[in-house]
Parts: structure tokens; C-alpha cells; sequence
């Protein structure tokens, strides 16, 4: 997520909050995550409640009174005070609040799988699905089709989900398909494969080789990243025929081209010139 003026400021605090607030085994984080979707859900639906919560004019704490009225039987204690502390703050738009909210909801949810052994099938997941859907429009327009009822794509995504991937990568996929928000589907599977990855303070790179890599290969590769870009980095891998021999490796927009393909495209251009 990306903000700028205020509400950065803002959304540091909120993953501050809810990272102490997770770091409590006492707290739920996949219970937390379905409530805070939910209220996600209420002020994307109702514009005029999202911007008296974020009105400028109005004090913190009045807002913050009037979150814990609305929400208080409806969510638990501690999403409340979550939602209470963030409207406290001040955002730049309205609309900042709502994106705020969905990060928090989704970052809960990968807590849950931190938690429970699953976050590095879930990142795998992820990346898989992303790929599938690239290579598939026919699924990638059932799923992004505008007319189709949320109830009709989630059950797509049972049918394509279910029983195969883990209870976390359904919930993330599913909201992010029946609720997009004015994201694309590609962009959505990125940010959440980022924030997956950023739970531990790891980024992504993803390695397309010609031949699937060998385990040995896989931890020299991710070594040598982790080396190079000082931070501890997960591999999403696939395989693509057309690379020929050698690897290609994309972090964030910088790419590696270490293929043979790659070479041998660069050399006829020399000799062209």
C-alpha cells in the first residue's frame, strides 16, 4: 500500500498497533483478520460514515467514541480499540483509511499462518495461483467479470481452492476476488505475496529457470540474493522452457537475466551493430 502526506504516518502506527496487538497469543489473528474484512467491507459500502471517521474537523477521540458505539457488539474488544486507534489518527484521504483497514485485515491473517507452520505454503500458493490465472484468461475473466454475483465467484474459487490450498490463501484470494476495489487481480496477488513475504522480513524474487531447480541450487540462489541485497529472500520459482539454460530473477522491478536466451539475443544485437 501506498500513501503519502498524513495518512503515512498514519498506517505506520496501525501496523505497529496491530503487531503488538498479535504478538499476544491471547488474540485470534485469523479471528481478528474476519473482523477487521468486515469493517473494511462496512466503510467501503458507506462513504458518508468513512468520512466523518476521517473529517479533520472532528477530534480524534469523538471518532473514536463513535467507532466503539457502532462496532462494539459487532466485532471483539480488540478490533474495536484497533479500528478506535486508527481513526484517531489523521489520513490524508478517506479513502486511506479503508486501504489501511484491508492491510491490516489481510497482514492478521497471515499472522494466523506464521503462527500455525502454513505462512510458507501460503506465499507458494499464492505466486502458483497468480501464475495460473496469467495463463488461463478464461478463468482470469470469470473471476474479474463485473456482472458475475460474489456468491457465484466464490464458489469458483471453492471449486478451484478447496481441499487443495490452505484455509489462509482461500480467505486472502476470495476477498480479494469478491471485493477488489478497484485492483486488478495481478496487482492484488502482488501485494499480498509482499506482505506475505514481509512477515519476516524477507523479500521476493522470482526465479524462472528452464529446468526446475534442484534443492542444493535453490539454497545457493537464495544465499547468494540474501548476500547481495542484505536482506533474508524468499524464491518463487517457475519453469519456463523458453529461458533455454540459466535462471532469470526479478526482485521487485529490477531484473536478473541470467539465461542463455538473454545472452544469445545480446550477442546478436552486436553483431547487428
Amino acid at each position: 500500500m501506498t500513501v503519502h502526506g498524513a495518512s503515512r504516518g498514519a498506517l505506520v502506527a496501525a501496523r505497529e498497533r496491530l503487531d503488538a496487538l498479535t504478538d499476544s497469543t491471547s488474540v485470534d489473528a485469523g479471528t481478528l483478520a474476519g473482523e477487521l474484512a468486515s469493517v473494511t467491507a462496512l466503510l467501503d459500502r458507506e462513504v458518508s460514515l468513512r468520512r466523518v471517521l476521517t473529517d479533520p474537523a472532528q477530534t480524534g477521540e469523538g471518532k473514536a467514541v463513535l467507532v466503539q458505539r457502532l462496532l462494539g457488539t459487532q466485532v471483539s474488544g480488540s478490533a474495536a480499540d484497533l479500528v478506535a486507534g486508527l481513526v484517531r489518527s489523521r489520513w490524508s484521504r478517506s479513502r486511506d483509511l479503508v486501504d489501511a483497514l484491508e492491510e491490516l485485515a489481510d497482514t492478521a491473517d497471515l499472522t494466523a499462518a506464521q503462527r500455525d507452520g502454513s505462512l510458507d505454503d501460503v506465499e507458494d500458493e499464492l505466486f502458483r495461483f497468480g501464475r495460473i490465472v496469467s495463463s488461463n484468461t478464461e478463468l482470469r475473466a470469470a473471476l474479474t467479470d463485473r456482472k458475475a454475483t460474489v456468491p457465484a465467484k466464490g464458489e469458483l474459487l471453492r471449486s478451484l481452492l478447496g481441499g487443495r490450498a490452505r484455509p489462509t490463501t482461500e480467505r486472502l484470494v476470495t476477498r480479494l476476488v469478491t471485493a477488489p476495489r478497484g485492483r486488478s487481480l495481478e496487482s492484488g496477488l502482488e501485494s499480498l505475496s509482499k506482505l506475505a513475504a514481509e512477515r519476516r522480513n524477507r523479500m521476493v524474487a522470482v526465479v524462472t529457470s528452464a529446468v526446475p531447480l534442484s534443492d542444493p541450487q535453490k539454497q545457493r540462489l537464495g544465499a547468494a540474493l540474501a548476500k547481495l541485497y542484505g536482506r533474508p529472500m524468499h524464491l518463487n520459482l517457475d519453469v519456463d522452457p523458453a529461458v533455454l539454460g540459466g535462471i532469470q530473477v526479478q526482485v521487485g522491478d529490477e531484473v536478473i537475466n541470467g539465461s542463455i536466451a538473454d545472452r544469445l539475443e545480446d550477442a546478436g544485437r552486436r553483431l547487428a551493430g
